[in-house]
């Protein structure tokens, strides 16, 4: 075996054995999906950056800027930096207040039950899907690293995932991104640094000739699909159910707060390094056919073995933080909002299975995802952008406003899911997901002239 597999092996063996030990904090529903609402500032801070620092921000994002200079950052890392800046301005302390499990538990309070399970039902695909691309994007990493062949390669990578998740949920994802996120700053810290002492690395002067430009390969795009580029990652991750959980598992409002502008710093800040990769490669690696593949390819060149391994580790990380959450996240809208709404009567001990069960079936479906599925960066984008219109109109009218009511919301859901659907799949037009966001508030607004609204809790 390679030292880089070893390495990488041994790093995995730590996160589990971390999170089978925390395991042992788990004895209700609410210990498995939010930590019993106890996380303080280290852990809150770290499962939000580590959470939404997956693949697509380390590798993707260096491509993308490789490609455009830094136009091609708008939705890594300032895209995603301002949704999370969004959301400790506006979203986390409100949230936290309500004492909700779930995103759909807000919807229940606000609008109706059905509004509750039609969302959940919206959401938690986009949870599975994304998933299914991160381990995918894992299984990359190992078979890269190994001898192994690609689809053994996912099975692990999903196997290793489902151990310390099902045992341990939030708890165990909350105490493995502390390490992963620190395995992240620390390796692409690496990265950049070994890169910035090299003689052929460009200068600061020399890498203003085409910050916004990058190579020139990408193809030019109209503004309608800039503003989608923009939209989706700010309006369409705000509301994603694996980043709420970690603003409603803090242990006040004022830690929630905090801990996700803490969060914002360090992502915008570590989120730079892919940036500045992307634009020293066009100077390293010109020329290069795959873009995404910059940042492995000037790790493979010019770390040393024992820098390469570190690396590899940062990279594993971003992804395995990122996939638990995710299988977590559709676990509980499952559970939580559809299951125990047909069976309120079940015991704290048959929720928790529940809940458990429910990780592991949507664990195996991301695993054939991720094996018959198409890219990891087309995968990602369907999960970002998939029927999170319509919720983040409900979502806004649900915390700001009693205009409107279950009529209103349940029009803006489809609505939005459907432009969406439209746009994207059977007529693709540029700008979907911002005529998608306007077509849901129209439609909630018209309705909710004549319906009334219902007040919030």
């Amino acid at each position: 075996m390679s030292p880089v597999f070893i390495g990488i092996l041994a790093y995995i063996g730590v996160s589990l054995f971390i999170g089978l030990l925390v395991s042992r904090k788990v004895h209700s529903e609410s210990d498995y999906l939010i930590a019993g609402r106890q996380l303080g500032y280290l852990l809150t801070t770290f499962s939000i950056f580590a959470t939404w620092f997956g693949a697509e921000t380390c590798v993707g994002a260096a491509a993308s800027i490789y490609d455009k200079g830094l136009s091609g950052g708008n939705a890594d890392p300032f895209g995603y930096t301002l949704c999370l800046l969004l959301m400790a301005l506006i979203f986390a302390g409100p949230m936290w207040k309500r004492k909700l499990t779930t995103l759909a538990d807000l919807y229940k309070q606000r609008y109706s039950p059905s509004v509750e399970k039609l969302a959940a039902l919206i959401i938690a695909p986009s949870s599975v899907i994304w998933a299914a691309a991160q381990i995918r994007a894992f299984g990359h990493v190992l078979s890269v690293s190994s001898d192994l062949q690609l689809e053994t390669s996912i099975l692990i990578a999903t196997v290793i995932v489902l151990v310390y998740t099902v045992s341990g949920g939030l708890w165990a994802d909350a105490y493995t991104d502390v390490i992963q996120g620190f395995a992240l700053i620390f390796g692409l810290g690496a990265l950049a640094v070994y890169l910035s002492l090299q003689e052929q690395t460009p200068t600061i002067s020399q890498l203003m000739s085409n910050i916004w430009t990058g190579s020139g390969n990408a193809e030019p795009e109209s503004w309608m699909a800039t503003l989608d580029g923009w939209a989706v990652p700010i309006f369409g991750s705000i509301v994603a159910q694996e980043l709420i959980s970690r603003v409603l598992a803090a242990r006040s409002a004022t830690v929630a707060k905090r801990s996700a502008f803490a969060a914002t710093t360090i992502y915008l800040v570590i989120g730079m390094i892919p940036v500045y990769i992307g634009l020293i490669g066009v100077s390293l690696v010109p020329g290069i056919e795959d873009s995404e593949q910059v940042m492995p390819q000037l790790a493979l060149t010019y770390l040393p073995t024992v820098l390469y391994v570190l690396y590899a580790g940062a990279l594993a990380s971003a992804i395995l933080s990122t996939v638990d959450s995710a299988l977590l996240a559709a676990s509980a809208l499952i559970e939580h909002n559809i299951i125990y709404s047909f069976r309120p009567q079940m015991s704290e001990r048959s929720k928790l299975l529940t809940a458990r069960g429910g990780v592991l079936v949507l664990g195996v479906i991301a695993y054939y995802l991720a094996i018959y599925g198409t890219t990891t960066y087309e995968m990602v984008e369907m999960a970002s952008g998939l029927g999170s219109a319509g919720i983040f109109v409900i979502t806004l009218f649900a915390l700001y406003s009693q205009r409107g009511g279950t009529t209103a919301a349940v029009a803006a859901l489809i609505a939005g899911l459907g432009v969406s659907v439209w746009g994207s799949y059977i007529q693709p037009f540029d700008g979907s997901y911002v005529l998608a966001l306007l077509g849901a508030f129209a439609v909630y607004l018209m309705i909710s002239v004549r319906e009334p609204g219902r007040a919030t809790v």
